[in-house]
């Protein structure tokens, strides 16, 4: 397929079960869980580090991920780099750009949200719609953070928190309609 893209003869793993949109490019050292869904316009470039997206996880409309390499001066990023790492029943909204960051399972990412090197968004945690999350911050579990620079808004109420497993469920069924109708 013209959508997955070898880098240094490095070709992306994902899995069977997965909904890749003809328009998204995944290139490079990527992996993609089963049940995930990487929707229209998404760039996923694993050419300087690799990137990990778990199981049903949706990376939603014009995303773009990308790590950041090896001894990056300004970004600090010593001999390994920043890779991104996407954990499961992750919830990525529309226009994110997610770099060189860590996204825990069962967390949310606002559209139009920016994440930057070496962020950390923990388990339930939430990230608003259009917040940016600096180098090197971290979205505790259960707390929302919002705004440019994003910071800690309000702790997450029950009904968020159950939320979370519900976006991530509902993408990945459509997910698995786009994939057996199309």
């Amino acid at each position: 397929m013209k959508n997955i893209l070898p880098y240094n003869k490095i070709l992306p793993k994902i899995a069977n079960s997965a909904f890749l949109a003809h328009t998204a490019i995944v290139a490079g050292d990527v992996e993609i869980g089963e049940n995930s869904g990487i929707w229209y316009g998404c760039v996923i470039r694993g050419d300087v580090t690799k990137i990990t997206i778990g199981k049903n996880t949706n990376i939603q409309d014009n995303t773009i991920i990308h790590g950041t390499r090896a001894n990056h001066a300004q970004n600090k990023t010593g001999d390994k780099g920043a890779p991104v790492f996407i954990g499961n029943n992750v919830t990525i909204g529309h226009n994110a750009i997610i770099h060189a960051c860590t996204v825990r399972s069962n967390s949310f990412i606002g559209m139009g949200s920016i994440i930057m090197d070496l962020a950390i968004v923990e388990e339930f945690g939430m990230l608003a719609a259009g917040a940016v999350l600096t180098p090197g911050k971290v979205v505790k579990s259960k707390q929302i953070w919002a705004g440019s620079p994003a910071k800690y808004f309000r702790d997450l109420n029950q009904q968020e928190i159950d939320y979370i497993k519900i976006s991530a469920d509902n993408y990945a069924q459509l997910a698995v309609e786009y994939k057996n109708n199309n």
